[in-house]
């Protein structure tokens, strides 16, 4: 079969399911939409990488369908980020000076930071129910995930003259670890006539069970068995863009 027709096959598809759920009524009755949205959550650690990080960020996006039923089926992503590492002065205690710096290739002290740095991937089911809200595709929610987390320790170093944390080497200090995540998410959503204002707030909560992908840690001078299993408590707001048009409204001549 001509490749074209490979080509345009998802094209033709995509013009004719936005036709078929182009114009909606959205006040007065529940329908399919398919949503871009773009979030942001801002959350604490539990368990044990709460012995290691403090509160942090999380941005990024995804792409859920809400059907005619209010169902909720979810794709998402998120890039992790904090600046609070505690314990940070450990790690290099073995190549730092008595007084806790580390000296560069030029002779001079270097300054390094700490941060956290990760990321979740996410696939998400979850319902409205649409009681308190303004029209039957807005209402309380809840949702379910099912992901991976990552997560480490961003080491870096301002004048990049350090050797003993460059390349691989840093590697040997980051704590990078990961594994699979549950999420759970209670909150309210939005969804009107505009294409601009449509949003979400919730309470979100991740339990994630992880393990170290280093083969060494410098620090302990020992690969690191441990099985860790931490929470991430959080509120998460989205900005959400449905691909629907709303029926234009009527209008009478006289």
């Amino acid at each position: 079969m001509n490749r074209k027709f490979y080509f345009f096959l998802p094209l033709v598809l995509l013009f004719c399911g936005q036709h078929s759920f182009s114009q909606v009524n959205v006040k007065d009755s529940s329908i399919f939409a398919p949503m871009f949205y773009a979030t942001y959550a801002y959350q604490w650690p539990g368990g044990d990488l709460a012995k290691r990080y403090g509160s942090n960020s999380s941005i990024g996006g995804g792409f859920m369908f809400k059907t005619k039923t209010n169902w909720l089926i979810a794709a998402e992503g998120c890039y992790m980020f904090g600046e609070n590492v505690k314990n940070s002065d450990s790690l290099l205690k073995n190549i730092v000076t008595p007084d806790g710096f580390v000296i560069n290739s030029a002779g001079y002290y270097s300054e390094i930071a700490f941060a956290e740095r990760g990321f979740t991937i996410f696939a998400k089911f979850g319902k409205v129910f649409p009681v308190i809200s303004p029209n039957p595709n807005s209402g309380p929610l809840v949702m379910l995930g099912l992901g991976y987390l990552q997560n480490k320790i961003r080491i870096h170093d301002g004048d990049n003259l350090a050797p003993q944390v460059a390349g691989d080497y840093k590697k040997g200090y980051d704590r990078l670890n990961s594994g699979m995540a549950l999420s759970g998410t209670i909150g309210y959503i939005y969804l009107g006539e505009s294409r601009i204002l449509n949003f979400s707030v919730n309470f979100e909560f991740i339990q994630a069970w992880t393990k170290s992908r280093r083969d060494y840690d410098f620090d302990t001078g020992k690969p690191d068995k441990t099985s860790y299993s931490s929470q991430f408590y959080g509120i998460r707001v989205k900005w959400i863009i449905p691909l629907y048009k709303r029926k234009p409204k009527d209008f009478y001549m006289y």
